[in-house]
């Protein structure tokens, strides 16, 4: 029995892009993206790979006497920050799958 032509085609493209989608990743977690929250006065790195890379802090938020509004713009920033990484690498692993309808993926 041989190999069905069709197979072995869409099996080189599948490792094609798996390779692909490793690079797009590998790039995506020295990417970084920024959010803020409170004006400015609380900012989050993120980097693609959906790490935290920095939090910043301005002096003039830290009010001992209302630690809750500084904890909610740390949480606003950070999940901003989150999502717009998440939407950078759905932007850069969508191309991968254009036109494959693979059930599951989001992208």
């Amino acid at each position: 029995m041989y190999p069905n032509p069709n197979y072995q085609k869409m099996l080189k493209q599948v490792q094609k892009m798996q390779a692909d989608m490793a690079k797009i990743q590998e790039d995506l977690a020295n990417e970084v993206v920024e959010a803020s929250a409170g004006g400015g006065m609380v900012t989050v790195q993120v980097s693609g790979g959906l790490e935290i890379k920095s939090v910043k802090i301005d002096p003039a938020a830290v009010d001992p006497a209302d630690v809750e509004m500084l904890e909610d713009m740390v949480m606003a920033a950070a999940n901003e920050a989150l999502r717009s990484a998440q939407e950078l690498a759905s932007k850069r692993l969508g191309g991968l799958t254009a036109g494959l309808n693979l059930p599951g993926l989001p992208f």
